[in-house]
């Protein structure tokens, strides 16, 4: 599309992300919550709606809500209303969803993209609502017919509604980013969309820069990654903007992905809430939750990203890109922060970790959970650079890949393996020497100017000393000589 017809349009876009959350049971039942089991085999007579079976509110669903409710800054409502959303499909067992219609548990609150420059960029939230999940319809099993594992029925969601508030696919993704990273942080849902725990659907609509009023709105589904959405997103601005210019209609209606070919397809008119026919659940008393216990799950929120990434670069002084790839995975920050538990060199200590330790991870093809060396160890480790027992450079190659097949501790690696660094400057002062004695012509070449071979005589000085010098007082001892 040129440039200039996609700059006269201003994008509006609004998602609604449904969670999965890590509960043990199902939303209104006891059935197992579990990803993965034989087709059909996690439900009862509760799940498929048998006639006189009766709902059960789960507590931790509503525990959950109140975590991300809070951590997203919402107002939490005191008394839980259910509803009926009626629909038939063939994955819904009951023909109706428990879900919440005009009480909400939790209403407003933000989620906080990150720009480029690491500013700030809140997105308001409308609402976040308990509800159950839907069944799932298979297609691509059987030739002929769609097959339906009701497994997922009945699994607890929480639907996070943001106002239309993004402008482009790239702020988009950025907030499905946050929305999963806090999650994650909160350890109510793993995020997963490629399995399908993380879901999310995309209100978009084109108008002209400066016009009063939106256009008309269509919403995207079938979204399975955060790419994906982004492509979605991206591809239906174009489409939309192509209507407007061509003076075409833009229907309200429901469109599905196509990842193949990147691009939309209409599926439906969009539904209007009262083609549900929402009711209140008659089978499901209000619930009322009380101050104490909304203040108590307050009081055991963990340290969340936004909170971290200002810490980091604010009283630690790390960089932005830092800290930004320290949170951006929860057991990462964990481990930073049992790391600076023992050492309060902020800087080594994150060098530590995005260096060496996930180069480690990466290659193995495992996470930090499973990382064979404690996060004190790696602070001892630090302590013996800082007391220049040993050089970094030994640390990284001699003694690092040790303490991966070792119990000991640092010290007994470096005093096992003769590591300890030759402090003394006559024993520095006599390696120096010897350097400059059996490499003549270059100290002549050095003389007359050509003075990037320092870094030639430390790598004979490091040989000589077998890396138990320290490089700062040896390279300072060799210019003195070299320069004399």
């Amino acid at each position: 599309m040129d440039k200039s017809i996609r700059d006269k349009y201003q994008a509006v876009i609004g998602l609604e992300v449904h969670i999965q959350l890590l509960t043990n049971s199902k939303a209104y039942s006891d059935d197992i919550n579990e990803y993965g089991a034989s087709p059909n085999s996690n439900i009862s007579a509760i799940t498929l709606g048998h006639p006189g079976t009766l709902p059960f509110v789960n507590e931790r669903t509503i525990e959950f809500a109140v975590k991300l409710g809070l951590a997203c800054g919402c107002e939490i409502a005191s008394d839980q209303h259910f509803a009926r959303k009626n629909y038939f499909y063939p994955d819904l067992p009951k023909g109706y969803q428990i879900t919440q219609d005009k009480t909400p548990i939790c209403t407003g609150g933000q989620i906080i993209n990150k720009t480029a420059n690491d500013k700030e960029l809140p997105i308001n939230l409308t609402r976040i609502h308990m509800e159950e999940d839907a069944g799932k319809s298979i297609h691509d099993v059987d030739l002929y017919d769609t097959l339906v594992d009701l497994n997922r029925a009945g699994v607890p969601l929480l639907e996070i509604v943001s106002e239309p508030d993004l402008r482009s696919s790239q702020e988009a993704y950025d907030y499905l980013m946050e929305v999963r990273k806090l999650v994650r942080y909160l350890d109510i849902c793993d995020g997963n969309m490629e399995e399908g725990s993380m879901r999310c659907d995309a209100n978009i609509s084109v108008n002209l820069k400066g016009a009063k009023e939106f256009g008309t709105k269509v919403e995207v589904k079938n979204m399975n990654s955060m790419r994906n959405v982004q492509k979605a997103i991206e591809f239906e601005i174009k489409r939309q903007i192509n209507c407007v210019e061509k003076n075409e209609v833009i229907a309200q209606e429901t469109r599905s992905f196509d990842a193949l070919n990147n691009s939309t397809l209409s599926m439906r008119t969009k539904e209007a809430a009262n083609d549900y026919r929402y009711f209140p659940e008659p089978d499901l008393p209000f619930v009322h939750i009380e101050d104490d216990y909304i203040n108590q799950i307050k009081k055991d929120l963990p340290q969340l990203p936004r909170e971290l990434f200002k810490k980091y670069t604010t009283t630690f002084k790390l960089s932005s890109y830092d800290a930004v790839n320290i949170i951006e995975n929860k057991e990462i920050a964990i481990f930073y922060e049992k790391i600076i538990q023992h050492t309060s060199n902020y800087k080594v200590a994150a060098n530590w970790l995005m260096g060496d330790i996930k180069s480690f991870l990466n290659e193995k093809g495992i996470s930090i959970l499973d990382f064979p060396i404690s996060a004190k160890t790696i602070a001892l480790l630090i302590k013996l650079i800082e007391e220049g027992k040993i050089s970094n450079t030994i640390a990284s190659q001699k003694i690092f890949p040790e303490l991966l097949i070792s119990n000991q501790s640092p010290i007994q690696v470096a005093e096992k393996l003769n590591l300890i660094q030759e402090n003394n400057d006559d024993v520095v002062d006599s390696f120096v020497s010897q350097v400059i004695e059996n490499n003549e012509n270059e100290v002549m070449r050095y003389k007359n100017g050509e003075k990037q071979l320092i870094g030639f005589f430390m790598g004979k000085l490091m040989k000589v000393s077998k890396g138990k010098i320290d490089p700062k007082t040896a390279n300072l001892m060799l210019r003195n000589k070299l320069d004399s």
